[in-house]
């Protein structure tokens, strides 16, 4: 239900993309008509977790684990994380270069770190390879699981996606490369939900603030970059920069119906392969 006092939490990743689209509301940079927001910083896999409880009002979420929290909440039309062309990775550490390997059959035989089962990217990785052997690590360790040697592949997001070489590492595979050349459609991984039990009228509200947020990030680019270097994980200002330029971008202002197209598109395959239970028709905040 609807809080006695207009406060809302509002649940997102300590990244500096979702940093970079929700500045103007952290520092009161825009008109918050009235309501105040708790923001909760959480890794994308426990704030998965929380919106299949219920928990927050507000909350950046996995568009695979949207399938299983429809019931609760709506998607907004705007905030959404897709990669046009590219996504997460699968990294392995470097080899010798004459090495000839055949990706997908090497891969299935392969032990791959995972950053969670209810992640987009583990979705898409699933919907590329089919059955396989993973180990769920927190997506800032699997760089360290392969190293060690708990696993043989990382599946990589956030800002792995740009700083794997100079860990050591090379690329495989870009899930959303794949997903292009297959489908014509940006990878659609990550998105923000409202909770439907909120009234109409406040939800409209909610979603023109979110809204208006991302537009004076986008306006006010420098300082909005500023505000996200801290949580810029082994990025300098200009990888932050090309990293946020990669997932804030036109479908962050609104998915369009190419972006809608590909949140369909995924989760039917999804449905199709027996990834998810149910056929999800998303439903937006309008």
């Amino acid at each position: 239900m609807l809080p006695a006092c207009p406060v809302f939490t509002l649940g997102h990743s300590p990244d500096p993309d979702d940093a970079f689209m929700f500045y103007a509301m952290a520092e009161n940079k825009i008109n918050l008509r009235g309501y105040r927001f708790e923001h909760r910083l959480e890794d994308i896999q426990t704030l998965n977790e929380r919106a299949r409880r219920g928990d927050l009002h507000i909350s950046a979420i996995s568009i695979h684990a949207y399938a299983y929290v429809a019931d609760k909440y709506a998607l907004l039309p705007c905030g959404a994380s897709m990669g046009d062309g590219y996504g997460p990775i699968l990294v392995r550490k470097i080899r010798n270069l004459d090495q000839d390997i055949d990706s997908r059959e090497w891969l299935r035989d392969c032990m791959i770190a995972v950053p969670g089962e209810m992640t987009s990217a583990f979705l898409a990785l699933q919907l590329f390879l089919g059955k396989f052997d993973y180990l769920v690590v927190p997506f800032d360790e699997i760089f360290d699981a392969v190293k060690s040697g708990r696993a043989d592949v990382g599946l990589i997001i956030h800002e792995g996606q740009l700083t794997y070489a100079r860990s050591g590492f090379e690329k495989m595979v870009d899930l959303g490369e794949w997903w292009k050349s297959q489908t014509g459609l940006p990878l659609p991984l990550g998105g923000n939900v409202l909770r439907k039990d909120i009234p109409k009228p406040v939800r409209h509200e909610l979603l023109e603030i979110i809204r208006e947020s991302i537009d004076y990030g986008l306006a006010h680019w420098d300082e909005a970059l500023r505000h996200s270097l801290p949580y810029a994980r082994d990025m300098n200002a200009d990888l932050a920069g090309k990293f946020i330029g990669m997932y804030v971008n036109e479908f962050t202002r609104d998915y369009g119906e190419t972006g809608r197209a590909a949140i369909r598109k995924f989760l039917a395959n999804a449905r199709d392969k027996g990834y998810v239970d149910t056929l999800i028709d998303a439903e937006f905040v309008e």
